[in-house]
């Protein structure tokens, strides 16, 4: 199964996350900001980086232009409940920023197992 790194500064929805991805098979390891991610990234080496995009410290658009440096086939889903501006504003940013896929906050089990799928079958 596919190793998934999450990057969430939400306490709580990061354990749901990680519980609901190793509930499915995955190896998982998070973080709660870009920093911490970019220690564990090359350790463990995942094959996709699940983003939040809103975070203090260093944010998710930071973030992933960071570890496409790193690894430029990294493959990175963004997510985005979009703070004051709302995720229209910074999904469209993460894409164009190298972004594989991205998930509008809140999102349902499905979406997200569907967006993993979705990265891993694209070259």
């Amino acid at each position: 199964m596919p190793r998934i790194l999450v990057i969430e500064d939400d306490s709580s929805f990061r354990n749901v996350l990680v519980q609901m991805l190793e509930k499915a098979g995955h190896t998982v390891r998070s973080a709660e900001d870009g920093n911490k991610a970019l220690e564990i990234c090359p350790v463990f080496q995942p094959d996709v980086v699940l983003t939040d995009i809103i975070m203090p410290d260093k944010e998710g658009l930071e973030t992933i232009q960071e570890l496409l440096q790193l690894c430029p086939q990294m493959r990175i889903i963004a997510m985005s409940g979009g703070g004051r501006v709302g995720p229209d504003s910074y999904l469209p940013l993460a894409k164009k920023l190298g972004a594989k896929a991205t998930l509008q906050k809140p999102f349902m089990r499905d979406e997200l197992m569907a967006a993993i799928s979705e990265v891993l079958e694209s070259d």
